[in-house]
């Protein structure tokens, strides 16, 4: 029992060094949010200083941060919804065919950095004058959305049982009836998890948007490069925009996290 009880204290200790050492960077960013310049250069105000709410005053007023939240939810929006319109066909028709070369070339396109896409995609969309609209963003966050869905599907498509099919095309459906009146409904939480990382994944990215996006479709992580200046770095205002980005992330993720691990575990389990 005392060798038991000594484990079960050692876990816990380790368990919460590790994630005290995961959490600390939000920590600091979170406190670092509420202080002036000085007190965040200060060593000594790390948990005891004055609060201040100017950097998130800062942040909408003279940043103009809604425009940009705006933004980049609708390229997010936009490009989980167009991934999923044809992510979602294309799982299903690659895990029940056994199209294994055309998941492979998914695959192969998905692990290519997407720097290397960058510059024939500004370059054709500079040519169809696409350049700073959503279209332009969508499209190239459909480049990571789009991959992501079909590879998490094939595997929690492989999962359901092809009886379920099977009777549904006995009962006089077709395979699309099938596909759209019962596979996808079963499939909820497998779908629910592939459009929650996509849309974190296109929230979060900064490389296409630093590159195709302008003044009218500037994305938060591109926007937080107001804050940065030759001269000097405004961390309070950093720290703020950091939190902001980060907040409906988060939320997203403690909502449906039920659904996410649900559907990751459904989805690796082949039956």
């Amino acid at each position: 029992m005392k060798k038991k009880a000594g484990s079960t204290v050692t876990l816990s200790l380790l368990t919460f060094v590790v994630i005290l050492a995961f959490s600390f960077p939000f920590i600091w960013m979170l406190l670092a949010s509420f202080k002036t310049q000085s007190q965040i250069m200060s060593a000594g105000q790390f948990f005891i200083f004055k609060p201040t709410f100017h950097n998130y005053t800062s942040v909408f007023k003279e940043y103009d941060f809604m425009k940009y939240i705006t933004n980049s939810f609708i390229v997010a929006v936009g490009s989980t919804i167009f991934s999923l319109v044809l992510g979602l066909p294309a799982a299903y028709a690659i895990a029940r065919y056994g199209l294994q070369k055309l998941g492979l070339t998914i695959l192969v396109a998905r692990i290519i950095p997407g720097i290397s896409f960058l510059i024939p995609w500004f370059i054709l969309f500079s040519k169809i004058k696409l350049v700073d609209t959503y279209t332009a963003l969508i499209l190239s966050h459909m480049l990571i959305g789009l991959p992501f869905i079909i590879w998490i599907m094939i595997s929690f498509f492989e999962a359901l049982p092809k009886e379920i099919e099977e009777s549904g095309l006995i009962d006089g459906c077709t395979r699309h009836q099938v596909f759209m009146r019962i596979i996808l409904p079963i499939s909820g939480p497998g779908v629910i998890t592939a459009s929650l990382l996509s849309f974190i994944f296109s929230w979060n990215n900064f490389m296409f948007s630093v590159i195709l996006a302008g003044d009218k479709t500037k994305t938060l992580p591109v926007a937080v490069f107001n804050f940065m200046s030759y001269a000097e770095i405004n961390w309070g205002g950093l720290m703020a925009a950091a939190c902001i980005i980060t907040l409906p992330v988060l939320i997203i993720a403690l909502l449906a996290q039920r659904y996410i691990v649900s559907g990751l575990a459904s989805g690796a389990v082949k039956g």
